[in-house]
């Protein structure tokens, strides 16, 4: 009998809500580069997850959730990348 695979669970930061890993968006901080938008979600370094929401994005940027888990300033490109991976409302 087999077993069923392993689903990696993360939290976002923003509104503490746990999800599957390719459900929510990391941004990575490292040493060379600061902070980034990790569409892979393999990058090396301190990561941090936002759900694929507007919402939640725009709460992150304006209380620095992200800022302050990674211990880094998040860019305005990171945001704007995290948008532009936002996915559409329900009956849109």
């Amino acid at each position: 009998m087999r077993r069923p695979p392993h689903v990696p669970i993360r939290t976002c930061v923003v509104c503490r809500t746990p999800g599957d890993k390719r459900g929510l968006l990391r941004v990575v901080r490292t040493a060379e580069m600061g902070t980034a938008f990790d569409a892979t979600g393999k990058a090396n370094g301190r990561g941090a997850y936002v759900c694929a929401a507007a919402a939640c994005i725009e709460l992150a940027r304006k209380q620095k959730r992200l800022d302050r888990s990674l211990k880094a300033t998040v860019g305005a490109e990171v945001f704007d990348a995290l948008l532009s991976r936002v996915s559409p409302p329900e009956g849109q």
